[in-house]
């Protein structure tokens, strides 16, 4: 398996953006509201690689992941695996190296959401020794949308 590697806001994002959009599209028509994921173009994905980290495995992106420091923790956004890539433990190592750059930053907690109708991905989590430490809702639903994942740096499960 390749290294992951850095993005920068002068790489291409085109690729990135397919594989987010290939990677996320079963949920169309699953989730409510439909995902954020509608709203990233290539320019929003350079100010993401610019603003926090952008992460990819393989030089036609195979799979992705954005790392934000927040007060407290790393959050862990647009994790995604093409799915040909699938099951091959890309998005494994890439929750590996969302560890690693926290302790970095000094971070003590790994953070990330899912929709509440993603069962698979509670699971997938869950396995990796994410435990749930919450539930948000989007604007105007008066139900729980997403549930939020908390790990503590250390705690394994990758």
């Amino acid at each position: 398996m390749e290294p992951p590697r850095r993005l920068t806001a002068g790489d291409d994002m085109a690729p990135v953006l397919a594989l987010i959009r290939a990677a996320f599209s079963y949920m169309d028509g699953r989730i409510d509201p439909p995902s954020s994921l509608h709203l990233l173009t290539e320019a929003t994905l350079a100010a993401e690689a610019a603003r926090a980290e952008l992460w990819v495995i393989g030089d036609a992106p195979l799979a992705c992941v954005i790392l934000t420091p927040k007060p407290g923790r790393l959050y862990i956004g647009k994790l995604a695996v093409a799915e040909a890539a699938r099951g091959r433990g890309l998005g494994r190592a890439l929750v590996t190296l969302a560890e690693a750059r926290a302790r970095e930053l000094c971070l003590p907690a790994l953070e990330l959401q899912t929709r509440v109708e993603l069962v698979e991905n509670h699971r997938t989590f869950a396995a990796m020794g994410f435990e749930r430490s919450g539930a948000t809702n989007h604007p105007g639903h008066d139900r729980p949308t997403s549930f939020t994942y908390r790990r503590a740096v250390g705690a394994g499960g990758t």
